[in-house]
């Protein structure tokens, strides 16, 4: 049993297994909260305290499937490839859509910094919070972030995103295709396009591109931000 857990082996079977778990729940009882990697988290955090198994171990083979992540989101350009005409048919509004949720993002971070009083160091590793992990970490690295913690806000922000994201859209009525899939994107990165994805082809096309360009963005005006406050 030892060797089995000194091996990739058991990150990656764990790791797909509880996954497989959090889907066939999202299935059979149809809940926004019943979202498939929050309770993969869940369970894989529950079974490591309960078993005392450290993080490290399971890094072994958790870390391979981290890998993934970037051409996994990558692909996600497929289905926007697709909504071609959508994408030039409203470009101007989502752009600007996209770039009001940028400056929305960095706003709720740095007047809840202030707010509560938070560590500086903390603050600016929260303002990645709402784009990829890539991008979230070299982005966090540059301002005097720490990575860790970044990778724990974006983790949380994605999962809190594609359980809340068709309630608001209901909640506040927000039924153009085009409108829902910018805000998924903008707000909660390829977690919460996976949401997007099952709320139709449209709006998982426009996450898909609110990812990136979100990504962009963020980088840029999230230090000129930072030198202005300053």
């Amino acid at each position: 049993m030892h060797d089995v857990l000194n091996t990739p082996f058991f990150g990656i079977v764990l790791t797909i297994v509880a996954y497989e778990i959090g889907v066939a729940c999202s299935r059979k009882f149809k809940f926004a909260i019943c979202n498939p990697m929050m309770i993969a988290a869940v369970l894989i955090i529950g079974f490591l305290m309960i078993t005392g198994i450290e993080l490290e171990t399971y890094n072994l083979g958790g870390d391979y499937i981290s890998i993934f992540l970037g051409p996994a989101t990558a692909v996600l350009a497929v289905p926007l490839y697709k909504q071609l005409n959508q994408l030039k048919a409203h470009l101007f509004p989502i752009l600007i859509g996209i770039l009001v949720g940028c400056f929305t993002s960095f706003a709720v971070v740095s007047l809840s910094a202030s707010l509560f009083h938070i560590d500086d160091v903390l603050h600016l590793s929260l303002l990645p919070k709402s784009i990829t992990i890539p991008m979230g970490v070299e982005l966090s690295k540059s301002i005097g972030g720490i990575p860790a913690i970044t990778i724990a806000s974006i983790v949380i922000t994605g999962i809190t995103g594609g359980v809340v994201a068709p309630i608001i859209c209901k909640v506040c009525k927000i039924k153009h295709p085009v409108a829902q899939g910018i805000a998924v994107g903008t707000a909660s990165h390829a977690v919460g396009t996976a949401k997007a994805l099952e709320m139709g082809e449209v709006q998982g096309a426009m996450s898909s591109l609110a990812i990136g360009v979100t990504g962009v963005l963020t980088s840029i005006i999230t230090p000129i931000l930072l030198h202005w406050i300053a």
